[in-house]
């Protein structure tokens, strides 16, 4: 039952797909719970009409993502609970961080079936998350500096959508040309730039947020903060030296403080019916 799940995040569009959203909600929600007709106001807020607000929910249902906790009120179900995990651990993610001993992860696909369309972006996506990138064709590495090593890195992978026959392991001694290479996969200044930048964008809304009407703080809280939240989620947590690890604490302290402006925003949101 994990396809749902993927699907629900992958979905994209100009704003937020109602899935997502509806989701997102029931994760911050501190009752746990949230109404149909909050939910279709929330979709309002973005465009998205009433009719597909209730598809959202319908299919949501039917996916085992979100389950009824009473005449129109829903709460989420078994796969919404593991996804809302998955969601909210870019919270700790800087935990799990620790010094790199030049020791790589790698995993190799190349054995693995391209015809497949759905297994192969499903593929590309778990190794997206676990910030793994192609050093030759088929393998691929990433700097074992995650708590858990590589046992965790494969767990992840194989959640995720890699095939349980890809081999994960670990590797160190590269020849010169090759550890040049795979240090070279990432590109440290751009990261860093999108550290700094998030930052002061964040901090550019925090400043501005109380002076706007509610529904349009609501919007723009949401919108930054989830392209904030997806910027982390997807970040490869790297060491230094290829990365300024402080640059990215930074800016993670400040999504952090910018989600709990956010959901404060929504909980007076919701709570408007007017």
């Amino acid at each position: 039952m994990v396809e749902p799940s993927k699907a629900a995040l992958d979905e994209s569009a100009p704003g937020p797909a109602a899935r997502r959203l509806i989701l997102k909600l029931l994760v911050a929600s501190e009752t746990e719970t949230l109404d149909a007709a909050d939910a279709i106001r929330a979709c309002a807020l973005f465009g998205i009409s009433d009719n597909n607000a209730r598809v959202a929910l319908t299919r949501l249902a039917s996916a085992d993502l979100i389950e009824a906790a009473g005449r129109g009120t829903y709460r989420l179900g078994p796969e919404g609970r593991a996804l809302g995990e998955d969601i909210s651990a870019w919270r700790i993610a800087e935990q799990r961080v620790r010094p790199w001993d030049g020791t790589w992860i790698a995993v190799l696909i190349a054995g693995l079936g391209r015809s497949d369309r759905t297994a192969l972006r499903a593929r590309e996506r778990a190794l997206a998350l676990v910030g793994m990138r192609q050093l030759e064709e088929g393998l691929y590495v990433r700097p074992d500096n995650l708590a858990g090593g590589v046992a965790h890195a494969r767990e992840r992978l194989y959640g995720l959508g890699v095939e349980n026959s890809a081999p994960a392991f670990t590797v160190r001694d590269f020849d010169a040309g090759l550890e040049s290479k795979a240090r070279g996969l990432w590109n440290g200044k751009e990261l860093v730039k999108g550290y700094r930048d998030g930052k002061r964008l964040l901090e550019k809304s925090d400043a501005n947020l109380d002076t706007l009407p509610l529904e349009l703080a609501a919007k723009e809280s949401y919108l930054l903060g989830d392209q904030a939240i997806r910027q982390l989620v997807f970040d490869p947590m790297l060491p230094e030296p290829l990365v300024s690890v402080a640059d990215r604490v930074a800016f993670g302290n400040q999504v952090r403080r910018y989600d709990e402006v956010g959901r404060s925003i929504w909980q007076r949101f919701l709570a408007a019916r007017g």
